[in-house]
């Protein structure tokens, strides 16, 4: 039992970090709520206390035969608790409003909260499940629990200013009242608390089920999956999927619910025994001429209310436990930090790179992985060039990228530029030096022009730099074909959308990309999803773009690597050959063979669409998207 009151105790520790966070979100509004509360609170006294009069008044008025020097004090009574109810009413009303503007600007302080704390974290924690468990439960935290527990905690105050008001009241009948009321109430607290913990367990324990029902849910809905959904039929397989696992968690919460409903009921029972004692009592003690008719009324008035007012008091605590259970998860959240973060001094950022990029004796391995994607690496990338870097899937490419960003930091090793660590850089101005393209475009439901501009915020906004930068990737030409031109709503979430194709939304992410100049260009699969005819054109116009930048260019297809300024071809994270594309063919290793069996399948041309794949020793058949059915090599 000892335990169970400290993790109690402990748990209510997150009420105060509640108001805290609710008096920052809404400060004059809150003030303005305690104050109604207050109010309230000592209303329902003055209501009881004034039956007692009342009620004798018009004992009095009965017996006198209703002359008007009785009858006036009645009627001034019974106005004066018409006006007391008048008041409560329109309080309620207040109370209602200001609880309305509370709510919604609590809401916006706490989604901005979240916000900021997601958008800060490092990349590590968007790739573990317990970060998207933990994200789960602080966005439905988010949603209803501060402000369950602030109307909890607002109830309270107000309950138990009226309780104490009441206890006054019957303390004059016996000082062993209170007490008794006190404990008939206590049956009721002890289910709440008990059935309040147990489902916080189930449903901490059953996060992971409810995020894949949502998930289940998404691909039945979602337009992005709609097409292979029908062509495999997979719908009905998804659908039994999510009913199976609905029907679990449906059948284990009713179960929760039944037991709680049974322990309320025999709570109930024991309450009203034990209210029935007093009240027996009471009327006893009407009997033997102790108390006359108004006590009696006062007492079952004050009696009745009193433990409802104790039974919704110590309710009210239960909620608020049970949403500081819940707020922990919430808490918990916004507690996480970030692992990647800007050094104390940071010194400042090169201008313009001399030297270049150095990775030096460089080891990584992702967290919670026991599997070294690198282990001393050692990579120099020249300034001013066009780098390409191509490899088998899983070599470490788009590690090496991810490092260079610093959405990782290395376990050991450094990275440096122009001889400076990285990590000695503040992140903001590493960042401002490097403009990219990731391996998957990011599908942003915005305006076109948006869209690019998206690439550099802290630029104002130039509709000639935008299509300049359009132009250099080649997305003008669609772009200049859409309804409204740069101002049409892309995508089909919302009205008047356009919807574009894989490689046009390829091309807007490049030209977001381009869009920011910055030193350092990483370009991840740029033309992965561009036609053959398009990709020689647009490097011509990336060299130009490029000039007297350095540019990282990871590739599978040979037709960009090879006229790169250097290429480095990886494997299982290290550098295993290097040069421009004639020394490398010179070599006759292993980017020469796959070159050579590539260009032997296509009557000595080189094939300008290998479908994500670079070419290995051996062939396998696949089927050319431009042509009939070849023999490609793939690593």
């Amino acid at each position: 039992m000892n335990n169970k009151l400290r993790k109690f105790f402990a748990q209510l520790a997150y009420v105060p970090y509640t108001l805290r966070l609710i008096l920052s979100a809404a400060r004059g509004w809150t003030i303005a709520w305690s104050i109604l509360l207050i109010v309230q609170g000592v209303l329902p006294a003055v209501q009881v206390y004034l039956v007692r009069p009342l009620v004798n008044s018009i004992v009095v008025v009965i017996q006198s035969g209703g002359s008007w020097e009785t009858v006036r004090p009645t009627f001034f009574l019974a106005m004066l608790m018409a006006a007391v109810t008048v008041l409560a009413q329109v309080l309620q009303s207040v109370m209602e409003w200001v609880r309305s503007a509370q709510a919604e600007l609590i809401r916006d302080y706490l989604s901005g909260l979240i916000h900021g704390k997601a958008i800060s974290l490092d990349l590590a924690f968007y790739e573990s499940p317990q970060y998207h468990d933990l994200m789960e439960r602080a966005q439905r935290d988010l949603s209803n629990r501060p402000l369950a527990l602030l109307e909890s905690s607002g109830s309270l105050l107000q309950n138990s200013i009226t309780l104490l008001a009441i206890g006054f009241l019957l303390f004059p009948y016996g000082w062993w009242l209170p007490v008794v009321l006190f404990v008939s109430t206590l049956p009721a607290f002890y289910v709440v608390l008990r059935f309040n913990r147990r489902y916080h367990r189930w449903w901490e324990k059953t996060t992971s089920d409810r995020r894949r029902t949502q998930y289940y849910d998404m691909l039945l809905t979602h337009s992005a999956i709609a097409a292979e959904l029908r062509l495999f039929d997979i719908g009905p397989y998804f659908q039994s999927a999510y009913q199976t696992l609905r029907q679990r968690l449906r059948l284990e919460q009713l179960a929760l619910s039944q037991k709680q409903s049974l322990a309320r009921l025999g709570a109930g029972f024991a309450g009203i025994l034990i209210s029935g004692v007093a009240l027996l009592w009471v009327v006893w003690q009407v009997m033997q001429g102790l108390m006359n008719l108004g006590d009696l009324t006062l007492f079952y008035q004050s009696f009745n209310r009193g433990q409802n007012l104790l039974g919704s008091l110590l309710g009210r605590l239960g909620q608020i436990y049970n949403n500081t259970l819940f707020l922990g998860n919430l808490f918990e959240f916004l507690e996480l930090k970030p692992r990647v973060t800007d050094p104390a001094q940071p010194v400042p950022r090169p201008v313009k790179l001399q030297d270049g990029i150095h990775f030096k004796q460089l080891s990584f391995r992702y967290p919670g992985s026991e599997r070294d994607v690198f282990k001393d690496f050692n990579l120099t990338i020249p300034a001013g060039k066009v780098v390409a870097i191509v490899g088998a899937n899983g070599a470490g490419k788009s590690t090496l990228i991810k490092l260079l960003c610093r959405l990782y930091d290395p376990v050991d090793g450094c990275i440096e530029l122009d001889g400076i660590n990285l990590r000695d850089l503040a992140l903001k101005d590493l960042r401002r030096l490097i403009t990219a393209m990731f391996q998957f475009p990011v599908l942003y439901f915005t305006i076109a022009a948006e869209n690019i501009r998206l690439g550099d915020l802290t630029a104002a906004y130039d509709l000639t730099k935008i299509e300049a930068a359009a132009r250099r990737a080649g997305a003008d030409e669609f772009i200049s074909r859409l309804p409204q031109k740069y101002e049409t709503q892309l995508g089909k979430w919302f009205a008047d959308g356009s919807e574009l194709s894989g490689g046009e939304w390829q091309r807007l992410a490049l030209a977001r990309a381009f869009y920011r100049q910055a030193e350092i260009m990483i370009l991840d699969e740029p033309t992965s999803l561009l036609d053959s005819w398009s990709e020689i054109d647009w490097f011509d116009r990336f060299r130009e773009l490029a000039h007297g930048r350095t540019a990282i260019i990871i590739t599978h297809r040979f037709t960009i690597a090879k006229n790169a300024d250097i290429i480095y071809v990886m494997d299982q994270g290290q550098i295993v050959e290097m040069g421009d594309h004639e020394t490398l063919l010179a070599q006759g290793g292993r980017y020469a063979q796959s070159w050579l069996m590539q260009t032997q399948n296509h009557g000595g041309q080189p094939d300008l669409n290998l479908n994500g794949h670079l070419p290995d020793w051996s062939p396998e058949p696949a089927l050319n998207k431009n042509g009939p059915e070849i023999t490609e090599p793939t690593w």
